[in-house]
């Protein structure tokens, strides 16, 4: 696999967003978003797969994660996060002379779904949700919550002992025997402590997921998208439910949707063979339509 291109882009607000890119690939680009509290490190081996399949693929940081820019204002609303999306994907749309295709996993793909159905349309040219809709069960988003604010102040005195606690958290998923992907998304601070990689003022102000003020909102954007898209669930996801699919399925009827077995919320590090097989199977499709 050829090394990434280090790539600082810019979001809605001007800030800086960290991104790395894997050319030779045909365009559209890829471009991969992930969720809430991750990193762009967090796709596995989703990146190379892709590349090997022959597309040009982009990973970014979303604000406040990562190497990406803290949010000016502490603004982690979720219409940020989708404006970002729509400034970076117009970057690469006037670069590439067709818009990419985005990959958004759980606030990744709410922030790409509001792009190209409300903000922007035209933003993506396909669309793939990683175990997100517009609807989510509370159960899954306050499991999330809490585990992300779990150890926010006091971290972890090794990255032992943060695999320990994702252990804990995906019991269903066999811990790693190599902590260098894990140490991707922590950084190392100056009391020798690691921490997550992301601003804890996340959860200061309005709700990066939203919450049940902004699901209307994000219905109406998934009525409006007419790109070929994707919704990719984990079978074992207590965020999205049968149920939250079928009525995404219902709001974008011309959608095709994958279960993914054995697979929780974190789809592409819990199967990413199965998951990125999908959406390979998906682009390929596109390609030969």
């Amino acid at each position: 696999m050829n090394e990434p291109v280090t790539l600082a882009l810019h979001g809605a607000d001007g800030n800086l967003i960290a991104a790395d890119e894997w050319r030779g690939g045909t365009v559209p680009t890829v471009v991969l978003v992930h969720g809430g509290g991750q990193t762009r490190h967090s796709w596995g081996g989703t990146a190379g797969t892709l590349l090997a399949s022959g597309h040009q693929v982009l990973a970014y940081d979303q604000r406040g994660h990562g190497e990406s820019d803290r949010a000016p204002g502490r603004d982690y609303s979720h219409v940020r996060f989708a404006e970002d999306c729509a400034a970076v994907c117009s970057t690469l749309r006037h670069r590439d002379e067709v818009a990419p295709i985005v990959v958004g996993a759980s606030l990744g793909g709410l922030a790409a779904l509001l792009a190209e159905g409300d903000l922007a349309p035209g933003t993506v040219s396909a669309l793939v949700l990683v175990d997100i809709t517009p609807r989510m069960e509370r159960t899954g988003v306050d499991r999330i919550v809490g585990f992300m604010l779990d150890r926010v102040d006091e971290g972890f005195g090794s990255l032992e002992e943060a695999a320990a606690a994702v252990a804990a958290y995906q019991p269903h998923r066999p811990p790693p025997r190599d902590l260098s992907g894990l140490a991707k998304n922590l950084r190392l601070d100056d009391d020798g402590r690691w921490r997550w990689h992301w601003d804890p003022d996340m959860f200061l102000g309005p709700h990066p997921l939203g919450g049940e003020a902004a699901r209307g909102r994000f219905e109406a954007a998934a009525t409006k998208v007419e790109v070929p898209t994707l919704l990719v669930r984990g079978r074992q996801s207590d965020l999205v439910s049968v149920e939250t699919a079928r009525e995404f399925l219902d709001l974008c009827p011309h959608a095709e949707f994958v279960d993914v077995s054995e697979a929780g919320h974190m789809v592409a590090g819990d199967r990413n063979d199965v998951f990125t097989a999908a959406v390979v199977g998906f682009l390929d499709r596109l390609s030969a339509s």
